[in-house]
């Protein structure tokens, strides 16, 4: 008896060890397409990145040199633009379905929420192209921004949504219990308590729409120059990208890659920056 309990002590930590590497290398293939990336950007595109594609503007076909400088910033506008529009609705839309919808509306606006998500983002570049581009007759900053916030809604919506639902039930009732209004409790502990959760979303719909480039097609369009009014066609890293990788100039497709890695690279500061800033005020449930 005690030599059958020894071997299926054995053949239970085999198992969990089997199980603890097979665990570990699914974790390695998860992040191996990052790296991967990463690498092959490195590979392509350091050489590129250098003081003159931070602070030049495009040269034309077949004129080596130049830079990205006005696609860095329209890109940045661009965000900031989507982040009035995404955010506050977003965020509100989370704070509506979680503190005060009916389980039935509750229902209907995840499912139309999850819809929407599913769009594809060049729809939404139609959809905008439609609503603001067609009826002012000019490609704009204003209608990319409206294209991107429109794909950032979703995401930051079921995000907030989900994490005030980790908040818990006890928080609201001792506020309630001293007196404080509803909206005070939901502002100042339950939005706070979840403040990290929260910004992981805005952060994760960044990351969605800062490399689109379907929707800006139909919407931003691209400058070659510096945008001076919102109202105008502005340019973008990811269709600075994509107009340098179709091109058939070498030196264009070497600022492609560039630009790639730049986009990378902006978005996994951005990342880390927000996590830092936030790391005291982690969610604890």
């Amino acid at each position: 008896m005690a030599f059958q309990t020894a071997n299926n002590h054995t053949l239970r930590k085999a198992l969990s060890v089997l199980v603890s590497v097979a665990t570990f290398l699914c974790a390695l293939l998860v992040i191996a397409p990052l790296a991967i990336v990463f690498v092959h950007l490195v590979d392509k595109g350091a050489s590129s990145v250098n003081w003159d594609f931070f602070t030049k503007l495009p040269k034309p076909p077949l004129e080596a040199g130049g830079g990205m400088a006005n696609a860095i910033a329209g890109t940045l506008t661009l965000l900031v633009l989507a982040s009035l529009v995404g955010v506050p609705i977003g965020v509100l839309g989370g704070v509506y379905l979680s503190e005060y919808g009916t389980d039935r509306g509750n229902w209907w606006l995840r499912f139309f929420g999850d819809v929407l998500n599913g769009v594809p983002s060049i729809i939404w570049g139609i959809v905008v192209y439609a609503l603001i581009v067609k009826p002012t007759k000019t490609f704009s900053a204003y209608a990319g921004g409206v294209a991107l916030g429109f794909l950032m809604l979703p995401i930051i919506m079921r995000t907030t949504e989900e994490v005030l639902y980790l908040v818990p039930q006890g928080y609201r009732e001792a506020g309630l219990a001293l007196g404080i209004p509803r909206w005070k409790v939901i502002v100042h502990i339950v939005m706070s308590s979840a403040l990290k959760g929260i910004t992981t979303g805005v952060l994760l719909a960044l990351a969605r729409v800062a490399g689109e480039t379907a929707p800006l097609l139909f919407t931003a369009f691209g400058n070659s120059f510096w945008n001076h009014k919102l109202s105008d066609p502005i340019a973008a890293l990811p269709l600075q990208i994509f107009a340098y990788a179709i091109s058939p100039y070498d030196d264009w497709h070497r600022q492609a890659w560039a630009g790639a890695l730049v986009l990378v690279c902006f978005t996994l500061v951005v990342n880390v920056t927000v996590r830092f800033l936030t790391r005291g005020k982690a969610m604890r449930v």
